[in-house]
Parts: structure tokens; sequence; C-alpha cells
């Protein structure tokens, strides 16, 4: 396991020897969200019988920041180790699949999660939250982390330049994030974007996030826990498979 270890160690120092960029902005960019929808909708919404809106607005915030910056550090690492041709020196060391595959997705949910407390701790001065589950809020955190963290390493995999990265990140992530009611509760949509939002498995990810922190959700806990661990199981299965065979990285 040390070549795991090293290329986790490796992972890890990448993003945080520049954590302003890494950290720092996005917790930026979190605040702005919820300073600016906060401050124009809190006296107009109230989503959850007793919730704030922006209390209600935190959760989703921390959880989109998982997500996306999970996948940016998976991505954007193996993209630049293809690009600038260091790539090889991961290949060359006798590293299985499965240890490539766990150092580049732990080293990703490291840098969500870090990114999410930091905006869990700002937020909270800004919004009183409970705690009503706080085991599905650890689980729907790490779940969501290691699902975005593995759709990075099948992106940076795929992508063979920036261009495709940013249109997968452009085209996909971020139309499925803010489409998963981050904002909002499905139950405001008409009924056919509400059919169109269960079938976005991010969806199932932020509400059963929201629901440990104020034991209300959109969907049973339960069910959005087997969707995203199902989820989670079919990507991984296909990250290991492409990191196998070589796909794009040694051919």
């Amino acid at each position: 396991m040390i070549g795991f270890q090293t290329l986790f160690y490796k992972e890890v120092l990448r993003f945080w020897k520049v954590a302003t960029q890494t950290i720092t902005a996005p917790i930026v960019t979190a605040m702005l969200y919820l300073l600016i929808f906060g401050h124009v909708l809190e006296e107009h919404v109230e989503v959850y019988p007793g919730v704030q809106y922006t209390a209600f607005l935190v959760p989703g915030l921390v959880m989109m920041s998982i997500l996306q910056n999970s996948f940016a550090n998976s991505s954007s690492s193996l993209i630049q180790s293809k690009i600038t041709g260091n790539l090889v020196f991961v290949l060359l060391p006798p590293l299985s699949h499965w240890e490539l595959f766990g150092a580049y997705v732990l080293a990703a949910m490291v840098r969500g999660i870090a990114v999410g407390m930091g905006v869990f701790l700002i937020t909270t001065w800004f919004a009183d939250l409970s705690f009503a589950a706080p085991w599905w809020i650890v689980l729907f955190a790490l779940l969501g982390a290691a699902i975005l963290a593995t759709m990075g390493v099948i992106a940076g995999i795929w992508a063979e330049k920036f261009d495709q990265l940013a249109a997968f990140q452009n085209f996909l992530i971020m139309p499925a994030t803010f489409l998963a009611g981050v904002f909002y509760s499905i139950h405001s949509l008409p009924a056919f974007w509400q059919a169109v939002s269960h079938v976005n498995p991010f969806f199932y990810m932020i509400d059963g996030f929201r629901y440990g922190f104020f034991g209300q959700s959109d969907i049973n806990p339960s069910i959005s826990f087997v969707i995203v661990s199902v989820f989670f199981a079919l990507l991984a299965s296909l990250a290991v498979r492409l990191l196998r065979s070589g796909y794009k990285l040694r051919h």
C-alpha cells in the first residue's frame, strides 16, 4: 500500500499547495450565493414550515461545494498529467487499478469535504441550523463526494484537452447540480420538471443531505440513500474498468 499512500499524499499536496484557489475561492463563491439569494428571497420564500429560506439554502450550498470541488480535483489532476506528460510517472510504478482509483477518489473527497466544512462553518453565522439526523449528513456528504470524485476520474480519463473537460463540467455537472434543488424544493416546480428532477441523481444527494438538518425532505432519505449508493457502485465499476484497461492512458 506504499504506492497508494504516496499517490494519495501527492494528490492532497497538489491542491493544498494552492489552497487559495482550491479551498478559499469556492468558499467565497458559496458565500456570495448565500448573501445574494438569502437577502433577496428571505422574506418571500418559505420552503419547509418553520424553516427560514437562508437556513434552507445552507445545506444545499454546502453539498454543492462538496460535489463541484470533488469533481474538479480528480478531473483536473488527470487531465493536467495527461497534457504535461507526467502521467507516465504514475503509470510506471506497479500500482494496481484499485490503488489508482482509491488514491484519486479519496484525495478528491478530502478537498470536497474541506471546502464543504469551510462553507458550513462560515454560513452558520447567517442561519440557525438544527441537526435532526446527523448520520444522514455524514453519509450523504461522503457518498456525494465519492460519486463526483469518481465522475472526475472518468472525465479526466475521457478528456484529451481542457475544452473537453470544461464541456463535461459546464454541460453535465453544473446543470445537474443547479437543477437538483440547491435553491428550491422540487414541489414548487410544475409536474413535468418534478419528474425530470427525479431522474437526476444529484437531487437525491442534496435532498438526503438536507434531511439530516431539518428532518424534512422531498423524498424519503432511505430511498435516496439506496439510489445514490447504486449510482456510486455503477460509476465506480466503470472507472475501475477504464483504469484496468488503460483506456486513453496507456494506449
